[in-house]
């Protein structure tokens, strides 16, 4: 893991080397510009319009424009159901609490707008040990670990 913020290089939850072409938007992509293998998907963009290309990107970056808005999580776990292994990263308006939330849903870099404190981070990400429902993650949900199935 490494770790940054507030404009530096993202957080990121992968060995990979860090994805540094700009991403274009998904209207440019998806009206030719597809050589281009980084997208950047706005709040209200479909991610599934992604779903023939995930082959060729290597990186989608999923705005929050606010800790508020929520349709993110859907778009991560809409690309990573759908087979996409590529970074995914959550930019903008990213809290420190929300950061295990994303990760469940299959976001494994993120460029929050402020800094987020090593501590606090190790903290949120080590405070929920079982989950009660499948996500894109590979988390088993603890109804299925107690009574099997």
């Amino acid at each position: 893991m490494t770790q940054s913020g507030g404009g530096d290089a993202p957080l990121r939850f992968r060995d990979d080397v860090e994805h540094q072409e700009p991403a274009v938007t998904l209207d440019a992509f998806l009206d030719g510009q597809t050589n281009a293998n980084a997208v950047r998907l706005e709040a209200g963009d479909d991610a599934r319009a992604l779903v023939p290309h995930l082959e060729q990107l290597a990186l989608v970056e999923v705005s929050f424009p606010s800790f508020r808005d929520g349709r993110g999580y859907s778009a991560g776990r809409i690309l990573r159901e759908a087979g996409y292994t590529g970074e995914l990263r959550a930019a903008g308006d990213v809290l420190v609490d929300q950061l295990p939330f994303m990760r469940r849903c299959g976001f494994d870099s993120f460029a929050p707008e402020a800094p987020i404190d090593s501590a606090t981070l190790e903290r949120a990400l080590g405070r929920y040990q079982e989950h009660y429902q499948t996500a894109a993650d590979d988390a088993v949900p603890v109804w299925k670990l107690r009574y099997g199935g």
